[in-house]
């Protein structure tokens, strides 16, 4: 199989697997969210193993897996607020546990071990935030009394990948001028410019059908999502060369692992969820 119809075989699963889990039913946005995440930690801590440090995999995905739970079931008025505190005793434990691991530099075992919390696991803490207690683009599978619409992050993603694939084809068509050839050789100038006026024609086009703003705020949040996601891909990339890998993983034959298909995410979520809960 060549590689490019690898590589379009492997995109279209993720397509599928990612809108299809986050429109489909609240439960399958859950589970789809909680693989992502609990996949993007493990690789982040497989990474940073084999540049010779030694975080707690296992807590600390656990820590990150209660995090979402909980966001989960705050945003859909499950439990109160007051369960984020449940984190407290979690953090310290992980923090004792490193006293019995006789480590070198244990402060550089933590150190790893609670980076992924803060750069992956908060962003999509803040999806059922986004998605729960609010309406607009219903959910495929009828949810019950659940007030629940996935509408900002199917959104969100459509405009991430338009403008992933708009800046990849203007680049190799029209890419003279490195955006940061010291990090990522590859990326232009052209295709920068390119990737970002395409998405934010796309964002014109489908505001009306994804609600919750309005054309202006959902060319807004393309932008939003284009710078923002140019820098976490930029920043993965930074991981990856300092450890001197290509590819985070190999689930995804093509794309590379969790955190080479949703780098650009960690970064701009937030910035788009912050945006709409001031002016959405």
């Amino acid at each position: 199989m060549s590689s490019f119809l690898r590589r379009t075989l492997t995109g279209i699963w993720i397509v599928l697997f990612v809108l299809g889990g986050f429109w489909l039913h609240p439960v399958s946005f859950f589970i789809t969210g909680l693989i992502i995440l609990t996949g993007s930690q493990y690789e982040y801590y497989q990474l940073i193993r084999g540049g010779g440090s030694n975080p707690q995999t296992v807590t600390g995905i656990i820590a990150g897996s209660v995090m979402f739970i909980i966001s989960t079931l705050v945003s859909a008025g499950r439990i109160g607020t007051e369960w984020f505190l449940a984190l407290i005793p979690l953090l310290l434990l992980i923090m004792a546990t490193e006293l019995y691991r006789r480590n070198e530099k244990p402060f550089d075992s933590l150190a790893h071990t609670f980076f992924p919390l803060f750069y992956y696991a908060v962003p999509f803490c803040l999806f059922p935030f986004a998605s729960f207690s609010r309406t607009g683009l219903a959910p495929l599978l009828p949810a019950g009394t659940i007030d629940f619409s996935p509408g900002i992050v199917i959104g969100f993603f459509i405009l991430l990948w338009t403008f992933d694939t708009a800046a990849y084809l203007t680049g190799i068509t029209f890419g003279r001028h490195r955006l940061l050839e010291r990090i990522s050789p590859k990326k232009s100038w052209e295709g920068f410019s390119g990737g970002i006026i395409i998405t934010a024609l796309v964002a014109w086009l489908l505001a009306g059908w994804l609600g919750v703003t309005g054309t202006a705020g959902w060319i807004i949040i393309s932008v939003i999502i284009s710078v923002a996601g140019t820098y976490g891909d930029l920043v993965e990339s930074m991981l990856k060369r300092s450890l001197g890998v290509k590819d985070s993983g190999s689930i995804m034959p093509g794309h590379g692992g969790f955190l080479d298909r949703f780098d650009s995410t960690v970064f701009s979520f937030p910035l788009v969820y912050l945006f709409i809960l001031l002016f959405g």
